[in-house]
């Protein structure tokens, strides 16, 4: 059934007069004027057809309607006021659901999301490691960091940083049988493929290696396995930069060519709906990690 309400306006107006016993001080209450209140307040009196006030020259009271109205009222706008605060609360702080590759977040993001919780304590974030696009119209995340070429429409999308495509493999490969000095060298060791062969074949016509099959070797369909696999030592993996650099820096995981590397066709974006992009956690994480992202430049890992 359908709500028949008063104006509500003039259970404003009545309410903060009500309070003060003041049409003047519900005006300044309300950043109206005292002409505006007295005719909300008629127009509630008409439209119930009962007088809330005994008007006097220099004072207002209550008739025993006006007080049995009250509290129910100033209940209600109370209530009202409550929720308003705690949503913009929620909207301020609270959790923060993250949509996030899981590669990305397990090679680059979780160790250093701990920098983020000492910036911003007051969010709380939930991390939703996921390959899928978001929905962010019907579903309940906030924010999403995407591998691909920035075109997202009807959303946000924000560069966060691109790479460079290498060989990595374990320490142990430099030395034994065939120990890696070259890139021909890789025609005695297995290939490691991130989710297809095109980028070995793009690396080695790049480098000029005509002795290696780029077809052969292992495919992996998450880019994290693949790095877990060059650091056990089962191949060479042709790894991005942004998801191999801590390994990298700890030597888990080493270069055997050197500098010899090719920039990969995408890049990382932060993307969220145009609509809530500023609003205050939301804007947080992303500077956070547009600022987290400059200060990889300055080396591989940081």
């Amino acid at each position: 059934m359908a709500r028949k309400l008063p104006p509500l306006n003039g259970l404003r107006a009545f309410e903060a007069a009500a309070r003060h016993l003041s049409f003047t001080r519900a005006a300044e209450e309300l950043h109206v004027t005292q002409a505006a209140v007295s005719h909300q307040v008629k127009s509630l009196e008409d439209y119930l057809g009962i007088k809330l006030f005994r008007r006097f020259n220099r004072s207002l009271l209550l008739t025993d309607e006006g007080q049995s109205f009250l509290p129910g009222l100033t209940k209600a706008f109370d209530l009202l006021d409550d929720s308003t605060r705690r949503l913009a609360r929620k909207e301020a702080g609270g959790a923060l659901t993250v949509s996030v590759l899981p590669s990305f977040a397990a090679r680059w993001l979780v160790a250093r999301l701990g920098r983020f919780r000492r910036a911003h304590p007051e969010v709380d974030l939930r991390i939703d490691p996921n390959a899928g696009l978001a929905d962010f119209a019907h579903g309940d995340v906030d924010i999403g960091i995407r591998y691909g070429k920035g075109k997202y429409p009807g959303l946000r999308s924000d560069r966060l940083m691109a790479e460079d495509i290498f060989p990595v493999c374990s320490p142990t490969l430099l030395e034994g049988e065939h120990p890696l000095r070259h890139p021909e060298d890789l025609a005695h060791h297995t290939l490691l493929h991130d989710d297809g062969h095109g980028d070995w074949r793009t690396w080695l016509l790049a480098n000029e290696v005509e002795n290696v099959d780029p077809l052969r070797g292992t495919v992996f369909t998450d880019s994290s396995v693949l790095i877990e696999a060059a650091k056990r030592g089962q191949g060479v993996a042709l790894a991005r930069s942004v998801l191999a650099g801590d390994e990298l820096e700890a030597g888990a995981l080493v270069r055997p060519f050197g500098k010899q590397s090719v920039p990969a066709e995408y890049a990382y974006y932060i993307v969220c709906p145009e609509d809530t992009a500023e609003l205050p956690k939301i804007r947080a994480f992303r500077e956070w990690l547009l600022k987290e992202a400059r200060g990889r430049e300055g080396g591989i890992g940081n």
